[in-house]
């Protein structure tokens, strides 16, 4: 067996791991361990063999969510850029709907900024200027993130391998151009059982939720999931992430874009 090989059959026991651990609702041990560089570019590689799979069985993509636009977990981490994860139909649920906590291993939500595209960005490098003309408009986001490893114990590698800890997304209903919108100045205030439990900026988003989407254009712009017409891009958290409780009701704010809410069932 060739070096190659052994590494391409460890990255995909890593992705089996992972898989069996969304499959079974019983969180696994982290794959760090199992992987032999631990970069970004080897987490990457098992993100890709579940998105695969996914695919093959007929789930269908419409997006893309970014993780680690907050300095402040980035340095957390050691890493110094954001990383991102696949999100597919059945990840999205109706604004104010019932979420089945069950469906989930260990849940957080976050508010962002979400991003509907009209036109494809395939190819690259992306300017602010390519991306707002791509962009048709954009909607308040609530992310539930989710891990696959137990306790949350993740580094970078773990992370992205795992779909950028993804879970589902629930997105506002209104549309808005962005046209005259200050997404950086934005302010974000998100409630549970009308508490307040995070508040944020825009700006906490990689200094503007668009630096994070002309990031993500350029990742993938080469690659065979460049982002297309009609796609969500969830540009990241705004503030900090809060655990869910089943029965726990959260709506966010975000000046500008409106509110969306979510319910747990």
């Amino acid at each position: 067996m060739t070096e190659w090989s052994e590494a391409t059959d460890v990255r995909a026991e890593a992705a089996d791991r992972l898989l069996d651990a969304a499959r079974s609702g019983k969180p696994c041990a982290p794959v760090r361990e199992m992987l032999p560089s631990g970069s970004a570019e080897t987490g990457y590689a098992v993100q890709e063999i579940n998105t695969r799979r996914a695919l093959d069985e007929g789930r269908r993509l419409v997006g893309r969510k970014i993780g680690l636009t907050s300095a402040a977990v980035q340095r957390q981490l050691g890493v110094d850029q954001p990383d991102f994860g696949m999100l597919f139909a059945d990840m999205a649920y109706l604004d104010g709907l019932p979420v089945p906590t069950g469906r989930f291993l260990q849940p957080k939500v976050e508010a962002e900024v979400a991003l509907v595209l009209g036109r494809d960005l395939e190819g690259g490098p992306f300017t602010v200027a390519d991306v707002l003309r791509a962009v048709d408009f954009a909607l308040p986001a609530i992310e539930i993130v989710d891990s696959r490893v137990a306790g949350w114990d993740i580094t970078l590698v773990d992370t992205i391998a795992d779909n950028a800890s993804s879970g589902a997304f629930v997105l506002g209903n209104t549309p808005v151009s962005l046209r005259g919108l200050d997404l950086r100045l934005a302010g974000m205030t998100m409630n549970r059982h009308g508490e307040e439990v995070s508040t944020g900026v825009g700006a906490a988003c990689l200094g503007h939720p668009l630096n994070a989407a002309v990031w993500l254009a350029d990742a993938l712009g080469g690659t065979d999931f460049p982002l297309r017409a009609g796609d969500v891009v969830l540009t990241g958290a705004l503030g900090p992430m809060v655990g869910v409780e089943p029965g726990d009701v959260f709506e966010a704010h975000i000046e500008g874009l409106g509110s969306v809410r979510t319910v747990f069932s």
